[in-house]
């Protein structure tokens, strides 16, 4: 009975010494253990930064009576002033987000609602006055 308990000592013993030496070997800076400090964190952000890896933003555009803004792939189109109309591709419409409603040709594009072109398809809106919209994305003005 003594022997076995011993052996259950000596075992707990030489897992603890294990686990304890596991802990210890870590180098502090290596890379199981790396240290980062605050002027690397802010520099990387601001190298981030200045790559404009960020995302595009919006570009204010005048778009006279008549003309079409036709957005490719992603495109969004805010309204900002005028009246514009809604092109469709022939089977599914602008996706009007700020109403969750596909907008067809013919209808009403409403202030200020955020638009999104799904595809590169020839959907769009069409200027019935001189308008001013936001845009972000890729687009082209007929």
């Amino acid at each position: 009975m003594k022997k076995i308990i011993l052996i259950l000592i000596t075992g707990i013993l030489l897992l603890a010494l294990t686990i304890v030496a596991g802990a210890v070997s870590t180098t502090p800076g290596s890379e199981d253990d790396p240290v980062v400090t605050k002027s690397y964190v802010d520099s990387q952000i601001a190298e981030l930064k200045s790559n404009n890896t960020t995302a595009e933003t919006f570009k204010a555009i005048e778009v006279k009576a008549g003309q079409k803004l036709i957005g490719s792939e992603g495109t969004e189109i805010i309204l900002r002033s005028g009246e514009a109309k809604a092109i469709d591709n022939g089977a599914n419409g602008v996706s009007d987000i700020s109403d969750g409603k596909d907008l067809m040709t013919g209808y009403w594009v409403y202030p200020n609602h955020l638009l999104l072109t799904p595809r590169d398809d020839g959907r769009g809106i069409s200027a019935t006055t001189d308008i001013w919209v936001m845009v972000r994305g890729s687009y082209t003005i007929q």
